[in-house]
């Protein structure tokens, strides 16, 4: 998709067409929502392959950044639940048809046929994820006291790495309660090596010595020797 002929094209577009009420719909209200994208992201991956699209991110990221964050009345447009698939279906071959691969346009129809149009920016998420996977790359959610050091971050890369066999991009995050350590969040699994969690560990472990020492004195003052 060309940027500026794109965007030429939605300066140029009579805005009257856009009523006073509309409102975005929230994809936030779909608690499926995330499913429902992965689902048209998977879709739109394999479509571009078959269209013999390279970058198939291209031409998403282009619409997304480009023309829809530049052109919030036009993004309305197309997002709003009170105006009517055919008049957005008419918008996309108005204005976005000639300017991307008939491949993306299709794509787009689609989306508005099925009233998922709005999950444009959430698709882009997933297909991103997506793509990581394809390319042998997994997101590693990593939450530290303190910012992480170079040499600590090298080493955080390499046990993921020689562990799980991917190549990890780290999402860091500090967070001062964990007192010391990382926590490491691979896909649904915690590593919490904090010494926060170490440190409730051995409370735990103390309080149950404890515990069985008083157990064992009750024991040996209920049965005294001899009884």
């Amino acid at each position: 998709m060309s940027q500026a002929v794109l965007v030429e094209a939605v300066s140029g577009l009579v805005m009257s067409e856009l009523r006073s009420d509309s409102r975005p719909d929230s994809v936030l209200e779909d608690p499926g929502a995330l499913a429902v994208s992965t689902m048209y992201a998977q879709s739109y991956m394999t479509a571009a392959v078959a269209a013999g699209s390279t970058s198939p991110e291209e031409e998403l990221n282009s619409l997304l950044d480009d023309v829809l964050a530049k052109f919030p009345e036009f993004r309305d447009l197309l997002m709003s639940d009170l105006i009517g698939r055919d008049d957005k279906l008419a918008v996309i071959d108005r204005v976005i048809a000639a300017k991307c691969s008939e491949f993306f346009a299709n794509f787009l129809r689609v989306l508005i046929r099925h009233g998922r149009i709005s999950l444009l920016p959430m698709i882009r998420s997933v297909l991103v994820k997506l793509q990581e996977q394809a390319a042998g790359k997994q997101r590693i959610r990593v939450r530290s006291a303190r910012p992480l050091s170079g040499s600590a971050r090298a080493k955080i890369v390499d046990h993921l790495k020689s562990t799980f066999g991917f190549e990890p991009i780290l999402q860091e995050t500090v967070d001062a309660s964990l007192l010391g350590g990382v926590v490491l969040q691979v896909g649904d699994t915690v590593y919490d090596s904090s010494l926060r969690s170490r440190l409730k560990q051995l409370k735990g472990r103390l309080v149950e010595k404890a515990f069985n020492e008083i157990q064992s004195g009750r024991d040996r003052f209920s049965h005294p020797e001899g009884d």
